[in-house]
Formats: structure tokens, sequence, C-alpha cells
């Protein structure tokens, strides 16, 4: 497959489909992705590049030239799939866009990642994840009550926006299996933050009004947040019946589970304030340790507040394998993050590096059938590296 992506969203996605065994060349302008020079690079490689092309091939093409074109061209005719994440319409203005190249390889599957999406007003408008957790609501319900709008801590519609992608391309090879042709994947960022507002879009739908930042309680349950002990902050998710009215036996105050504005869930949402406050009356007094080995000792879903030097030496993190090193030849020994997808026959490999600049350009057109004089001549007008 072809990864025409730069950054964050489009990278994700086609790394992910390096992890599950897809040859994944990435195809790069002359400068390389951007995230090559993001901090800690060394020359044209950095750890966050490494981070989102673990397992790729690094093809540089000049696709500004007529000749650096038609090198992609020969690739798109037998490829799988392509993904790109430009704005709408420079790969039409390349004559690389999906009507061209399907109509020299009916069987492709060509997904596009963008800010809007590839219809609509503002279709053409350029997009970043900040941008996009604004417009799709996400700042506005991020954060404390009355605070300033807040960006989630993750770039989440870009991280998203990668993988709806990658569902889209999945069922499109699928599709394929039954029809023999393929079809173009649209994921955009908006698209993404909205479709991750499940709670928000129910309670505006329902009449409730206007979603507004709730801090770490829950929009839909309660007791669930953040709570206050004597030396700094746990989570508690009592999100039952079963579970409130254990947390109450456990906090020495069975009454409360029969108090009116606590006596079922809409209830208890309805005065989260005042229930968290009654919580942490009790749990101030003592430290997070105390609480945990309580709560969990009464099976009552808690849990620390990581930051992320804990998060790595977490033991279920570690056995999990989410923490891989990896050896580098220009950055040395990495670690870098492992793969949440678990499979018992076909597991991800994770260990690859990301390719340095234009690594396998001589090694990938080789195999599209180009002589090496016929290489070298692309190298000396500038169309490939």
């Amino acid at each position: 497959m072809l990864d025409v992506t730069q950054v964050m969203a489009g990278p994700f996605c086609a790394m992910l489909l390096a992890d599950l065994g897809a040859d994944v060349i990435k195809i790069e302008p002359p400068s390389g992705d951007p995230t090559r020079e993001m901090p800690g690079a060394v020359g044209a490689d950095s750890p966050s590049f490494n981070a989102v092309n673990r397992g790729k091939r690094s093809v540089v093409l000049n696709l500004k030239t007529k000749e650096g074109r038609d090198v992609f061209l020969q690739l798109a005719r037998t490829t799988d799939i392509v993904i790109e994440n430009y704005r709408p319409g420079v790969m039409a203005s390349l004559g690389l866009d999906y009507g061209t190249l399907s109509a020299i390889n009916p069987r492709l599957i060509y997904a596009s990642i963008s800010g809007y999406g590839q219809t609509g007003p503002q279709r053409a408008k350029g997009g970043f994840d900040l941008i996009a957790q604004g417009v799709s609501g996400i700042m506005s319900i991020t954060g404390e009550p009355g605070g300033p709008p807040v960006k989630s801590g993750v770039p989440i519609t870009d991280l998203s926006a990668g993988l709806f992608a990658l569902v889209g391309i999945l069922a499109a090879v699928e599709a394929r299996h039954r029809t023999g042709v393929g079809q173009q994947v649209d994921a955009s960022l908006v698209d993404a933050g909205v479709a991750l507002s499940v709670w928000e879009a129910t309670e505006y739908f329902s009449g409730v009004g206007i979603p507004t930042a709730l801090g770490s309680a829950h929009r839909m349950n309660a007791p669930y947040q953040a709570i206050r002990c004597a030396d700094g902050y746990i989570t508690i998710g009592a999100a039952n019946e079963r579970l409130f009215r254990r947390l109450c036996e456990t906090l020495g105050h069975p009454e409360w589970r029969t108090l009116p504005e606590f006596v079922d869930n809409a209830s208890r949402v309805k005065h989260r304030a005042a229930l968290a406050e009654r919580i942490e009356s009790i749990t101030s007094r003592e430290p997070r340790a105390h609480w945990l080995d309580l709560l969990e000792a009464n099976d009552i879903p808690c849990g620390p507040i990581n930051d992320y030097a804990q998060v790595f030496a977490d033991p279920q993190v570690v056995a999990r394998e989410m923490i891989v090193n990896v050896d580098h030849p220009t950055l040395g020994p990495l670690t870098t993050l492992g793969s949440p997808i678990k499979m018992s026959g076909t597991p991800p490999d994770v260990t690859r590096r990301a390719p340095m600049l234009g690594e396998h350009t001589d090694e990938v057109l080789a195999e599209a059938g180009l002589s090496k004089d016929e290489i070298a001549a692309l190298r000396q007008s500038g169309a490939v590296l």
C-alpha cells in the first residue's frame, strides 16, 4: 500500500496496517514528513516520526514533477490501498485523485483523511487536531465548569480520524472480496470529533440542553469522577445501584442511598456536585493508598491518576507489552509504544523501526520494474531522492 500522508492522522492509520502485516510504502516529499524535524531530531530522524511510522518503507518522490507523478502512477497500478491526507483537491491537481487512479486500478481502495471531509461547504479548509476539537464541540465540554475551553490532552480527533479511516479501509477490503472492485474511504477530523460525542449528542437531542464542561464527572452517571483524598486524587466509578450502595456502606454512610437527592442515578446526576462534596468530606481524611486498598477490597471500581512515569512503570502496562524497545541507526536505542491490538494467531509486529528518509527508494522502484539506469535518471532530474 502507498502511504501519502504526513504528521499524525494518516501516518497513524497506515502504521496500524503495517503493524498488522501490510507492506506500507511511505511516499515522502524531498523535505520529508514534517515530524522528522520535531524535538529530539537527529538529521532527518526523530522519535516523533518513529512513533507513527514504524514498519514502513520510505520512498522520496517529488510529486510536483511529471516524472515523480509518473512513478507514483506506476506504483498505484498494482497497489491495494492508497492513503492520503492532503486538503481536498490537492491530489486531483496532481492528477492522483481517486477517479484517476481507480481508472487504472479498479481494485484500488483509496482513503482520504482531511480536516473537514471531501464534501460540504468547508471541505477546502485545512484542519488540525486543535481546530477540529473546537469545531466538533469537544473543547466546549472539556475542563472545569465555568472555566476556559480546554482541548483533550491527546490529539483525539487526529487519532480517531485515523482509526475511523482504518475501519473503513478494512471494510472496503472485505467488500472487495465480494465485488472485485475498490472504493474511496472519506474520513475527517471534525466528523471524528462529532462521532465521539455520544453522550453529549444524546443529552442535546433529548432536549436536556447544550452540554457544558463537567470536569472529570460523567454526563450520565454519578458518582463517576476524580475524588479528592488527603494527598491527591483517585477515580471512583460507582455507576450502578449495586456499586453505589456498596460505596455508601464502605464510606460508613449507608443512609446516603435513601436521601431523595441520591435515591437513583438520575437524581445523583442532577446533584453530582453535592454528592462529590459528601464523598470528599470522607475521603479527604486519608491518603489515596488507603482508599484504593479499601475500595478495591470492596470490589468498587477505582484507580490512581497516574503521570506518565507511573504509567510506564505500571506492571499491568508492562505485562501487556505496551512498551517496546527498538534500535535505530541514527537515534540509537528507542523506547516506544506497543500495540493495543492483541491477537492469538497473527499478532501485530511492533518491533520494526521507522524508515530513514528515502531509505527504500531504489528497492521499491526496482520492485516496480525500473532499471538502475532509469532510477539514476530520475534521481538526476530531482524526481526521486
